[in-house]
This record gives structure tokens, sequence and C-alpha cells, in this order.
């Protein structure tokens, strides 16, 4: 034996020996600072104990966040010599690399295979978006009801077939809306006459993109009726969607039958998963108190049914002494399961992300219980992000799964770190105590992790969410979900109205909760408007936190935080344009008001809420006659062209021209310009007046039309 492999061995013996003595192995290497030994140790654990396996999903996401930002769809030959060459790298890491270089490879196909799954998925389920509105007689099939009142039906609706003279469509699935005395249901087949109208794109360069997330879902159009509605076949009456649907609907109405106005709202919401009937004024108020995840179904909801479940039925089989010799623990753990994914086809199935993320996390935490391992593991938080991201990789970019994915991996990552161990006090003040001490920290760890993800997709922070959620979680953990489930299992004895009565009760105390903390809170809410690039910024804190163990994860929100603060947010729009409407807000002092168009529109209404101001019309510093509109300030002037004849008195006279007509060709050499084909191909357009360039700084919301969820020029 060589004296080098002795002194090797010598060492591992020693640093096992002071291991497992309870001694420091960190020690620095010469002029390593200890800190920078303590982060390298670490890292270090952290590979030894395989946590690379938790970055995985974050290696995943980041390969569809760099498919869904290029600028061209990639050909299949890019993507099969991507994977051929990632699979020969796996093989030669394995023969001649080290293990540090097979992890590496492994990470880089994770991130392939997040590249590849969009167009695999959109190859597989996604459709042709419809680019011209349609009119004429269609007949379809129900797929999904999507909510039903008395006054509308929304559904969505597949393999539409042209009457007469109706122009066939090329999409496999559209949103319709249909008259709410209409009954139908998964399976049934109708006729109607029918509008179908392309799918919008954003509203604002960065907002949601209804053309990306429709058409990964299979839906290529939205419509309504303009006539008539026949249905001329009924569905299989035993298909499981259907009787899904009949049960989940037959709930709602029962909820409506006893509770009425935003109290059926959120009960029908808590309990099916139907957000339909909040109104936009109870929305503002529960998210202004930091209680907006309360009705929409997640790991709250299911853990008070499937945890309850659990709990009750372990205590009452270990009351009975002839059971105690049974595996009682397994036998709740798998009831808890069952429930859990029944609980889940109520609030929608994998449609929606949080309870099916829920879901999968429970049925892993129960799974480990099955098996006798620990259960709330950041392993177990990447497997179901994996289960997800395979089977909707288009939710990634959706703020729900964000903000699902952020809160479970911001709570396991806290309860994993070291704590101080006290004796614990039997006193019932002391445990109500801890309860409450409990239910703040939660809500303070989840509300710091999804910070960033609200503040940047709702404009909006709830500073008091911590008061608002240890104010209002006693009423959904003791009153409302326990009874909405005791409703549920009494509404075929028709017993089920004083449950109703009380979930009711419980959700108008919770409601009270949430206009007095909104109360509160007025004036502390802010209106952060934050750059794109900062959600990749908080993935990379989120990596960071997931993969290590000790507190040196809390060094990548740490240092995420200044970056953000310092760079992340974005000037407000001095001018927004909308490309379907006559819209054209410019700024006026703090506020914006209309040169063209008119308030209530749908394009500004969003702009209003986006940026939290009022936008009035008309601006008071705008001149308009037949031709067209002049606006000129200290900074710029901006015409807006109406009529052809203004041509040539206003080109090359202003900093900016905007014309929904096309303009003459000297037009476009004398200074900025967005005329109709800029807004049909760039829709909303979004400038900032740059001083330093005299120029606007200009940003459609379609940034290209060479993707497949995009509608070309029309």
């Amino acid at each position: 034996m060589g004296a080098g492999q002795r002194a090797v061995e010598g060492a591992s013996g020693l640093t096992g020996w002071l291991r497992a003595h309870g001694e420091r192995t960190d020690w620095p290497a010469p002029g390593e600072p200890a800190a920078g030994a303590s982060l390298r140790s670490a890292i270090d654990s952290a590979v030894e104990k395989r946590r690379l396996f938790v970055l995985l999903p974050f290696s995943m996401i980041a390969g569809l966040i760099c498919y869904a930002s290029m600028p061209a769809e990639p050909s299949a030959y890019l993507l099969a010599a991507g994977a051929i060459s990632l699979a020969a790298l796996m093989v030669l890491s394995r023969v001649r690399l080290a293990l540090n270089g097979l992890r590496g490879v492994v990470q880089m196909s994770a991130f392939w295979l997040g590249f590849c799954l969009l167009p695999l998925h959109g190859l597989a389920f996604g459709t042709p978006m419809l680019a011209y509105p349609a009119y004429g007689t269609y007949e379809a099939q129900v797929d999904e009801v999507l909510s039903a009142d008395e006054n509308r039906i929304r559904i969505i609706a597949s393999q539409l077939v042209p009457v007469e003279d109706a122009r066939p469509v090329p999409i496999r699935r559209a949103r319709i809306v249909l008259p709410g005395d209409v009954k139908l249901a998964p399976g049934d087949r109708f006729r109607a006459a029918l509008r179908l109208a392309p799918i919008p794109g954003p509203v604002l360069p960065g907002a949601h993109d209804g053309q990306f997330h429709s058409h990964f879902v299979g839906v290529g159009a939205y419509g309504s009726t303009i006539g008539a509605l026949e249905v001329i076949a009924a569905g299989d009456v035993w298909s499981l969607n259907r009787q899904v649907q009949g049960l989940r609907t037959a709930i709602g109405n029962r909820i409506d039958t006893v509770l009425d106005g935003a109290t059926a709202a959120i009960g029908k919401a808590m309990v099916v998963g139907d957000q339909s009937d909040i109104t936009d004024e109870t929305r503002d108020v529960m998210a202004a108190s930091g209680l907006a995840h309360i009705y929409s179904i997640s790991g709250l909801h299911l853990s008070i049914v499937a945890g309850g479940i659990y709990w009750l039925l372990r205590l009452a089989l270990a009351s009975v002494p002839a059971l105690v010799a049974w595996p009682i623990k397994q036998i709740s753990a798998s009831v808890g399961i069952v429930a859990a994914f029944l609980y889940l086809l109520l609030a929608g199935g994998v449609d929606n992300v949080p309870a099916f993320r829920s879901t999968l996390m429970l049925a892993l935490i129960f799974g480990a219980v099955l098996a006798g391992r620990q259960a709330l593991t950041m392993r177990n938080v990447a497997i179901a992000a994996i289960i997800i991201i395979f089977i909707d990789p288009a939710s990634i970019f959706r703020p729900s799964f964000q903000l699902s994915f952020a809160a479970v991996v911001g709570l396991i990552g806290i309860y994993e770190l070291p704590r101080l161990s006290g004796t614990p006090s039997a006193g019932r003040l002391a445990r109500i105590g801890g309860v409450v001490a409990a239910t703040a920290w939660t809500s303070l760890v989840a509300g710091l992790a999804t910070l960033l993800f609200s503040a940047y997709h709702f404009q909006q922070t709830a500073p008091l969410g911590v008061i608002g959620n240890v104010l209002a979680l006693p009423f959904v953990s003791l009153v409302i979900m326990p009874f909405g489930v005791l409703s549920v299992l009494a509404m075929p004895l028709s017993v089920d109205g004083p449950c109703l009565v009380i979930m009711g009760w419980g959700i108008d105390r919770m409601i009270d909760v949430a206009e007095l903390v909104a109360a509160w809170s007025q004036g502390w809410t802010g209106n952060p408007l934050l750059a794109g690039w900062t959600l990749g910024v908080g993935l990379i804190a989120l990596a960071w936190f997931a993969f290590l163990e000790t507190r040196w994860r809390l060094l990548g929100p740490a240092l995420a935080l200044p970056v953000i603060l310092a760079m992340g947010f974005e000037p407000r729009p001095d001018i927004l344009i909308a490309d379907t409407t006559q819209a054209v807000a410019i700024r006026d002092g703090e506020a914006m008001a209309l040169v063209t168009g008119r308030t209530g529109s749908f394009a500004v209404d969003v702009w209003s809420d986006h940026y939290q101001t009022e936008i009035t019309a008309p601006h008071p510093a705008a001149r308009c006659d037949s031709l067209g509109c002049i606006l000129t300030n200290p900074a710029y002037s901006v015409a807006v062209v109406r009529n052809a004849a203004a041509f040539a008195e206003d080109c090359g006279r202003h900093d900016l021209l905007i014309a929904r007509i096309y303009p003459p060709q000297f037009c476009y050499a004398t200074g900025q310009l967005i005329g109709p084909r800029d807004l049909v191909e760039g829709g909303v357009h979004w400038l900032v007046w740059n001083e330093a360039t005299g120029r606007f700084d200009i940003r459609p919301a379609i940034e290209n039309l060479n993707r497949p969820w995009r509608i070309g020029p029309r």
C-alpha cells in the first residue's frame, strides 16, 4: 500500500471518527475563511446526501423557460440531436468521467427534457389557433362543464362539425358560453348557431398569455351562441367524467339553495372548486387581507380533509381493543389517500393544479407512512413537481403552480432547519398558544416564500396577511371545512341543511376577518411592478434554498432580495395602445387618461386594475377633430391619426405617430410610428419616454409570431 493511499484512508477514518463523536469535519483549508469552509461543507453535505435530486424540477423548469423564450420554434432535428448528444454523454460519463461529471449530465438531461416537453405536449394535445372569426351552425360535443348558473353555462366543446354553409374550423376544442336554461353534461352533443372568435393575446407585456395556455390545452377559439341551441344526443350516463360533473353540479346547487351571495360563492369554491361566482369585490378584499388562498382548494383544504379522516379513523380503530393488533396506521393512511383523491375529483381533477399538487404530496406523505419512512421531505416536493411538469408543462407559467410550489418549498425548508428544543408545556393555554404561534409562523413563511410571485402576477402584497390567517384559519379548520365535509356526506340523506348553515356562518366570520384586516391594510398593500427577469432570480434563489439543508440555504433569498429591490422594478408606462379597440391612454400627471377610446372596455379595465389607477376620458391636454387627435406636453408630442388626410400634416411633426390606417411610406422615415400592422402583430403596445435618447422605448405584448400558439397577421 502506497503512502498516498494510506494517508487518504487515514484521513477518511479520522473523518468518520470525528463525525461519529459529533466533532467538526469542516475545518477550513489553509488560508480559507471559516465562512467559506462552512459553505463548502454545506454544499458537500447536500451532494453527499443526494439532494441534487431536488434540483431536477428546477432544471426542467429552466428548460421550459428557455423553450418559451426562443424567438422561433426549434426544429425537430435540433430536439433529437440534443437528446442523442446527451444520451451519448451519459454513456461516456459513466465510463470515463468522475461522479460529479455524471451528476452534471443528469442535470443537463433534465434541462433538455424540460426544453422538449412543451413541443411534445403541443404535438399531443395542442391545437391550431383560429385566425378569423367564424359564424354559423355547428355540431359539437361537450368535454367539460366549467361552470353553470341560471344565467349561463361555460363549457369546453370538441369535435366541431360545420352544418349547412358554416365554415370549417381547424381547432380541436373551443371555450363556449351557452344560455343558462340549457342542461348539458360531458359527452352530450348539441347543435347551435355559434360565433367563434380568436383567442386574444396578452393585454400587457408579460401579462397572462391566453393564446399560450389555450394552445397547450387544445382550445383554439372562444365563442357564444347567436341563435337556437338543440341537444341532439346524450352522452354515456355511466362515464366517470359525467358522474363527477353531475355530483359537482348537484353539490353546488344545494349550496346555492341553502346559502346566498358571497357566502355561497366561497362555499362552492371550497367544496367543489367552482370560483365562477366570486365577485371582484370579494376577491379584492380576500387578497388585501392575505386570505385569497383560502377559497382556492390546495394543501390547506386537502390536509384538513384527508388528514382529519386519517386521524379520526386512526383514533376510532385504536379505541377498539380487538383491533389493536391490526396495522391501524397503515389502514388509516390508505383511507386518507382515497379521501384525498376523491376530494381532488370534486375540485376539478388534474386541471386544478394546486389541488393536484397537494394531492400528490399527500399521497407521497401517506405512502411514506405506509412504508415507515419520513413523510415531509424536499424529495417528495421534487417528485410531485416532476409529475406535474410531465402532465402539464405549461402550468409552470401560471401563478397557481408558482405560488403553491414556492410555498411548499419554503415551509419544508424552514422546518428542516435545526431549531432550539425546549420542554413542551402541558397546559391548555400553552397548547393553544403553540397552535396560534404555529399558524402565524406558517403563514409568515408561506407569505415570504410567495411574495415575489404574488407581487409580480397581482401587483399586490398583503402586509397584514399573518394577522388575517391567524384570525381566519380557526374558522376554516374548525368550522368551514369539517362541516363542509359533513354536509357532503349528509346530502344523500337530505339532512345537510344544518351543516351548510354552520359552514355558512364560518364563511361569514371569515369574510368579517378579511374585511377587518383589509381595512387595516389600506395604503400599505403597495403596487410593485416587477420585471419578468425577477422571476428567474426568484427561481434560482428557491433552488438554492431547496438544495441546502443548513442555514446557508437562507443565503440565496438574502442575495436575491437586494438585487430585485435595486434593479427589478419597472417604470410605469407613458403611453398604452390597444390593438383591437381604439383605446390610447397617455400619462396625465400620476394618472392616465384616454386620448381615444372609451372607459369600461376590457383592455382599459385591465390596465386600470394592473396599475391600480383610474383611467379617465378624455385627456385634458388632447385636441381632437375629425382627422385625429394631438397631444403635446413639455417632454413629447403624439398624434393619433383617424383620417388619411392627416398624414400630410402630422408626419414628421411629432415624436410619435399612431395610425390604425396604413400610412404612406414617407411617414416611416420621419419619426417613430406605430401602424396597423404593428398592432396586429405585436398586440398591445407599452411605451416609456426616454429622456436620454429623445425617443420612446417601445415594448409590444407579443414579441414574435413564429410560435405555434400565435395567430399570424390577418
